[in-house]
């Protein structure tokens, strides 16, 4: 089997057009038209899409039978988003009637796709309970296919959109099998809905944004939520509002730590792509695990 490609093994303009193209700036077809300049050695601007594009199997770590969990495909109500909303729950199997920390997954601008849904079965490895909503539940659900997905994603109705995870957050806390503290971590546009619902949900535990959007700085002072933010390095577009939004989170008098992670493109977590870097993910996803169990354990 031939080695793993990087995010070295390309040039970084041709990655900074392949971040256009993921969130919906390029279409497909103006991905190809400009990143044929970067095909060399019989390589076509195809099968340099094809080479960027996500692979699930080559990331999922967590298989979807693991004898180690129980998992289940569940709706649940967001009477003042889109009505029912589907999702993907995984708990440990030998839970039994424990009450779980419990952790809200939310997915990148492609909906509930294989990935996300590895990401919460290893969340509940870790001893949580673990769901990760669909947001294109109302545009049908997330398709199957990542092109497909991002054009559902251009139609999505943003304002509904947060009210079925706020809805999430209340269905979770509600269930008897949850010890009443709630998290949540996101990527890229869920790293943007989890500083979304700080600033909706004061009684949200615990906030771990990967590389998402800020609220404008005016929204800081609502934050009650402990944050632990997780940022690329070579990540423009997210990078340029963080500054002003980091310090209306100092002024405010809100907890967080916030880590930058050298050398990494946007999506550096996802290991289904060649912007994935293996060192800093896995200490990312450290922190992540650590600062869950700190913020999410029971009281007393």
């Amino acid at each position: 089997m031939p080695p793993r490609l990087t995010a070295q093994d390309f040039d970084q303009d041709l990655l900074v057009l392949f971040d256009a193209y993921v969130h919906g700036k390029l279409d497909r077809r103006g991905f190809l038209m400009q990143a044929q300049k970067f095909a060399k050695a019989g390589a076509t601007a195809a099968s340099l899409l094809a080479a960027l594009s996500p692979n699930f199997a080559a990331g999922q770590q967590v298989a979807p039978g693991d004898p180690k969990l129980r998992t289940e495909h569940i709706s649940y109500p967001s009477p003042a988003g889109t009505g029912t909303v589907k999702g993907y729950l995984a708990r440990p199997a030998d839970a039994g009637t424990r009450r779980l920390p419990t952790v809200l997954v939310i997915h990148e601008n492609r909906g509930l796709n294989p990935h996300i849904e590895d990401i919460a079965r290893r969340l509940a490895l870790d001893g949580f309970m673990a769901f990760a909503p669909d947001a294109l539940t109302p545009l049908g659900g997330y398709p199957g296919d990542e092109d497909k997905a991002r054009e559902a994603f251009a139609r999505l109705d943003q304002a509904l959109a947060l009210q079925d995870f706020i809805a999430a957050v209340a269905w979770l806390k509600a269930r008897p099998d949850t010890n009443g503290k709630i998290g949540a971590v996101g990527f890229c546009w869920g790293g943007g809905m989890v500083h979304l619902l700080t600033t909706h949900v004061p009684d949200l535990s615990a906030g771990v944004p990967f590389y998402g959007n800020t609220p404008a700085p005016s929204e800081a002072a609502k934050v009650r939520t402990p944050l632990l933010v997780q940022r690329a390095a070579i990540d423009e577009r997210i990078n340029a509002a963080w500054p002003a939004y980091e310090a209306a989170l100092k002024a405010a008098g809100v907890s967080f730590t916030a880590y930058q992670y050298p050398g990494t493109q946007h999506g550096f977590n996802n290991d289904t792509t060649p912007r994935y870097d293996a060192a800093a993910a896995k200490l990312a996803w450290t922190r992540t695990i650590a600062f869950f169990k700190t913020h999410l354990a029971e009281a007393g």
